[in-house]
């Protein structure tokens, strides 16, 4: 007896129908193995392995594995399958052709993923959002899928979810589908999910001095540029990266279901459905370019991909492998990564903010007035070197972090800062008016801008010109280095609420670019 399923497989952020067909055939007897399972249609080693865990489950549930010649058929059969999430709609398939389900000849009015226990329990899956989105798309009105991606998947609307905690539970719901009262889905609402007041454990507040560095940071995060963070040990600058999460705006539901995409087929939504906070990542300087970027046989997102949306912080950024470093400039630029393999091409979103920090020498103490150097000038140029111009050319602001002064520490509640929740309101107010700038042309920051955009929203006077060309003579800077001038004073002109950008904002703008002809000569 022959019996279908429908179930997905996630390429990417994406997913494609899988349509399993399950087949009982007698034994010929001619050497043919009793109740012999044969999975065919490209598997990879744990699907292969899920023979043994579905006639484990299926057993122990209490129901009768089929004696017969099971093949099992995974289309299209020329695209790999990788992964447990087959494992339920296999069991499924199974029981359907034995005559155990109440749907007499195949189950493709619904979509089901999960992965089986011995025992019959269901566990959890990766991608359930882009499953989700993939039924809705393919008009397939009913998942099942584990209870832990339940909420991932509900947030998508125009599908009814179901969760299943075991195989047995999922038969029973087979049959109730098909009742004159069947079960009711399961349903969350995105927009309660996106109301939820963050709360963070960090605040800028906190932070003593570094009036200047406060200010870069603020800057950076209205426009979504790149930041550079240039000082001594124990300045603040990790301290200060750590709290720009704080102050970036809210996501919106279309940036939140992108990001969601991205961890769901990482695996790091667990029971939370939605993503709604912006992303922090802070990896590891011995981190490879796998790692950073993305890669394996079927391409995994990296870190630039899992901070989509949000802050890839690079501490000690020199110590990093300059190769690995190097990667970054096409994501910096193009704001997605492709990865290439023999058996796929893929494509992530990496839409991040680049926050860096670095000392100015191996000992850390260059240009400071309270510690000696002990750095050689070729050492320092070896150190810093490290650091190629390409990529320092894509960050937007270099900022000076000094050593903070003892009377600023010893002080009592620091009253030169505004609180994260203050700032925010005003990064807040810039990004709005930088949205309606761009109405209807899909970008949402001033760093995203096109070299289309700038000449229309970057317009500048003639003092302000002159004195960009003067500057751009004697740092010697690059025509992307004089767009990113353009945008990060498009950025300051957005803070203070003017339209126009005077030649207060330029200098500002252009005081953010001298540092890196300080160390870099």
């Amino acid at each position: 007896m022959l019996y279908r399923t429908l179930s997905a497989a996630v390429y990417g952020i994406d997913a494609d129908l899988v349509d399993i067909e399950v087949d009982l055939a007698a034994t010929r007897g001619d050497g043919d193995p009793v109740s012999s399972v044969t999975i065919v249609g490209l598997p990879d080693p744990a699907v292969r392995e899920s023979r043994e865990r579905i006639r484990a489950a299926i057993q122990n549930c209490g129901y009768l594995f089929p004696l017969q010649k099971t093949t099992i058929n995974l289309a299209p059969a020329d695209v790999r399958k990788e992964g447990a999430s087959f494992d339920l709609p296999i069991a499924l398939g199974i029981l359907g052709a034995n005559g155990d389900l109440a749907e007499a000849q195949n189950l493709i009015h619904l979509v089901c993923v999960g992965e089986l226990s011995l025992d019959g329990r269901v566990r959890a899956i990766k991608g359930a959002l882009p499953i989700a989105i993939l039924a809705r798309e393919a008009s397939i009105r009913h998942l099942i899928l584990p209870e832990e991606n339940a909420k991932e998947a509900a947030v998508v609307a125009g599908i009814n979810v179901y969760p299943v905690a075991d195989l047995r539970s999922a038969v029973n719901l087979v049959a109730d589908l098909r009742s004159d009262h069947p079960p009711a889905p399961l349903l969350v609402d995105p927009a309660e999910i996106l109301g939820r007041t963050e709360h963070y454990s960090v605040d800028f507040k906190e932070v003593r001095g570094q009036v200047s560095a406060k200010r870069a940071l603020e800057i950076a995060s209205a426009g979504a540029h790149n930041i550079l963070l240039i000082g001594p040990p124990g300045s603040g600058k990790t301290m200060l990266a750590k709290r720009l999460a704080t102050i970036l705006p809210p996501l919106e539901f279309d940036a939140a279901l992108e990001l969601t995409k991205i961890h769901s087929v990482a695996g790091l939504t667990g029971r939370a459905g939605l993503v709604t906070e912006r992303p922090f990542r802070s990896p590891h300087h011995t981190i490879s370019d796998a790692g950073l970027i993305g890669g394996g046989s079927v391409p995994r997102p990296g870190e630039v991909s899992l901070a989509h949306q949000g802050v890839l912080f690079l501490d000690e950024l020199p110590e990093f492998d300059r190769g690995v470093l190097e990667v970054l400039r096409q994501p910096l630029e193009d704001q997605k990564v492709t990865i290439s393999r023999a058996a796929m091409s893929l494509t992530f979103p990496a839409s991040f903010m680049l926050a860096a920090a670095m000392n100015p020498c191996p000992c850390g103490f260059w240009n400071d007035p309270t510690r000696e150097c002990r750095c050689s000038p070729l050492q320092i140029q070896r150190y810093v070197g490290r650091i190629s111009g390409p990529l320092l050319d894509r960050i937007d602001i270099h900022i000076d972090v000094p050593a903070v002064k003892f009377r600023e520490l010893s002080s009592g509640e620091s009253t030169d800062t505004d609180s994260s929740a203050v700032i925010r309101n005003r990064v807040l107010r810039a990004r709005q008016r930088q949205l309606r700038r761009f109405n209807g042309e899909k970008i949402f920051a001033n760093a995203a801008m096109t070299p289309r955009m700038i000449r229309t929203h970057c317009q500048i006077d003639t003092t302000s010109e002159r004195m960009l060309e003067s500057a751009m003579t004697r740092l010697g800077l690059s025509a992307r280095a004089y767009d990113r001038i353009l945008k990060v004073s498009r950025t300051i002109a957005d803070l203070e609420g003017s339209d126009r950008i005077s030649s207060t904002h330029v200098s500002e703008a252009v005081g953010y670019r001298s540092l890196d002809r300080t160390y870099w000569t």
